[in-house]
């Protein structure tokens, strides 16, 4: 008879952490299905009512929080990587990305959709390459570098919505360009 290897799994004070997150995900699951209960079933185009869909998540959700749970109760998740990083989290990071988020949300009916994602692009990579310790971020290149990605990310999702499935995101303008 063998013994586990006790490297390989977690503590059993590790599994607690899993334990909740688990359960957290099953009451998600749970919580949707009763939110569902209250949706017409009548059904649409293609044959589908709209409670389909809340459906399908609540049963997947459920389904991965009772997984999650199983295992975590059952010594918990295997073959999980040791944790990497930095022992405490980057707060001006964090402030960074959060900064981008909320100007985006803030600043969008302002300055348009390409522009306010172009923002919140520029400041969150900003906080993610701060975060990382990467040298030179201060400089003009690569900030202008980070607007230009952000720009070329954010006009096509624009362009896309408003343009090709007539989807109203604010723009800076009124002809549905920019």
């Amino acid at each position: 008879m063998t013994t586990p290897d006790s490297s390989a799994s977690p503590q059993p004070s590790a599994t607690w952490p899993q334990t909740l997150v688990g359960a957290g995900v099953l009451l998600t699951g749970l919580a949707l299905a009763f939110g569902a209960i209250g949706i017409s079933s009548e059904a649409g185009y293609g044959g589908v009512g709209p409670n389909f869909l809340p459906w399908l998540v609540s049963v997947v959700l459920v389904l991965c929080g009772a997984w999650i749970l199983w295992e975590a109760r059952t010594g918990g998740f295997r073959e999980l990587d040791a944790p990497t990083g930095a022992e405490h989290a980057y707060w001006p990071g964090f402030i960074w990305v959060s900064a981008g988020l909320l100007l985006n949300a803030a600043l969008i009916t302002t300055l348009g959709f390409i522009l306010s994602c172009t923002m919140c692009y520029v400041l969150a990579v900003q906080g993610l390459r701060r975060a990382s310790g990467q040298g030179g971020v201060n400089s003009p290149r690569t900030w202008l570098v980070d607007f230009v990605t952000g720009a070329l990310i954010s006009a096509p999702v624009f362009w896309m919505f408003t343009q090709f499935l007539a989807i109203n995101l604010p723009g800076l303008t009124n002809t549905g360009w920019i």
